[in-house]
């Protein structure tokens, strides 16, 4: 299962402009954990995270339930463009 895939079908229909929005996997310290960082417009990067991060929390709790098959962990990242 591609992870990165995954959060990007998941974030890509929240976001005015579509074109920009990307993940990236980074590399993690830890050999159990995958790092994700989304990229968007600073508009729709506030509209992923939501008020008092509710939006952020729902994607991350998704995001986990997806990863129990890798047998990691995912943390996920928010970066304007």
């Amino acid at each position: 299962m591609d992870l990165k895939e995954t959060l990007l079908n998941l974030v890509k229909p929240l976001c005015d402009d579509k074109d920009v929005v990307s993940v990236k996997q980074m590399e993690s310290l830890n050999e159990n954990e995958i790092l994700l960082y989304v990229y968007a417009s600073s508009n729709d990067i506030g509209r992923l995270i939501g008020k008092q991060g509710s939006m952020a929390t729902s994607l991350r709790q998704m995001m986990q339930v997806a990863s129990k098959i890798e047998k990691c962990r995912v943390t996920i990242k928010f970066e304007s463009l």
